[in-house]
């Protein structure tokens, strides 16, 4: 080895200098785009519109065009994420209000009631009815995205179904997937229904929703 030669420094190290900068880097970025994300949310619920302009998010989020543009490639690009994060903020919810039940009969009615409280909410309500002009145009230029956090709100219904079904006989074929992306369309249509009209389901509208839910997958609801 000559003089002007180091020894090669471990690779510990190595990934730790490495990894430092890009750690603090990324907790930056982190940070700016869940300001974008709840400025949009923000500019979203106050005017009740699902066009903003870039100018309107940034002015609210406190950011510069280049942050912006930095983390997303359009405003639908954003626009997507949003309704992405508010479904996997929905579908964890739902998750914890269906592991509040005793059975599955109480899982399935957790998980209809609590996609339906979204039309009682003010500012759920406020932040979910922009998207409905919306939805079709998003899920045309983003259907992975879109699939993505869809399944996302299923899984937990899928979930109980295939625990469910697996306890019956053999000749009882069913197809949790199938069954639950059913209750999933049902569910929302009703909810955007409501959302449209802006009204909130009754008790009895919810009730009877979940008893024909549950009637058409065969559990008993007592």
């Amino acid at each position: 080895m000559t003089e002007d030669q180091s020894p090669p420094a471990p690779v510990g190290l190595v990934r730790e200098a490495v990894r430092r900068p890009l750690a603090a880097r990324w907790a930056v970025y982190t940070e700016e785009v869940q300001r974008l994300v709840d400025a949009t949310y923000r500019v979203v619920e106050r005017t009740g519109s699902l066009d903003p302009t870039v100018r309107e998010i940034l002015r609210e989020s406190g950011l510069s065009n280049q942050a912006f543009y930095r983390h997303f490639r359009s405003k639908d690009e954003l626009l997507v994420a949003l309704l992405d994060d508010g479904r996997r903020r929905m579908a964890e919810y739902l998750r914890r209000r269906m592991e509040a039940a005793e059975d599955a009969p109480g899982r399935v009615r957790g998980w209809i009631e609590g996609v339906l409280a979204q039309a009682g909410d003010p500012v759920a309500a406020a932040r979910t009815r922009p998207f409905l002009s919306h939805q079709d145009r998003l899920a045309e230029l983003f259907p992975a995205e879109q699939r993505s956090s869809a399944e996302a709100m299923l899984a937990p219904l899928e979930e109980v179904l295939r625990s469910e079904y697996a306890e019956r006989r053999p000749d009882e074929e069913r197809d949790p997937a199938a069954d639950a992306l059913a209750v999933y369309r049902l569910t929302l249509a009703a909810l955007h229904d409501h959302l449209r009209a802006r009204t909130a389901p009754t008790s009895d509208e919810t009730a009877h929703l979940v008893r024909f839910a549950c009637n058409g997958l065969g559990i008993s609801v007592v």
